[in-house]
């Protein structure tokens, strides 16, 4: 579990950001007449802001690097 939280932490903040911004923009703006589909309801509106926010923030991840071995090196050498 602890491995998966350092691994991850930044979508974990960006889950917790954007939750918090889709309340607070459904507090402050909303939908007065009930016909918005996110921001008439609170639940709506703080999940789709926790997409949004993961979806912001694992931009911003970096993704892992893939190991070369060294007999693939030296053939693509030849190659060229």
């Amino acid at each position: 579990m602890k491995n998966f939280l350092l691994k991850h932490w930044l979508k974990i903040v960006g889950v917790m950001v954007g939750a918090l911004g889709g309340y607070i923009y459904y507090v402050k703006v909303g939908c007065l007449s009930g016909t918005c589909p996110i921001t008439s309801d609170p639940t709506n509106s703080t999940l789709y802001g926790a997409l949004l926010g993961f979806l912001l923030f694992s931009m911003f991840t970096k993704s892992p690097k893939k190991e070369v071995s060294e007999q693939n090196v030296e053939k693509n050498n030849h190659k060229i």
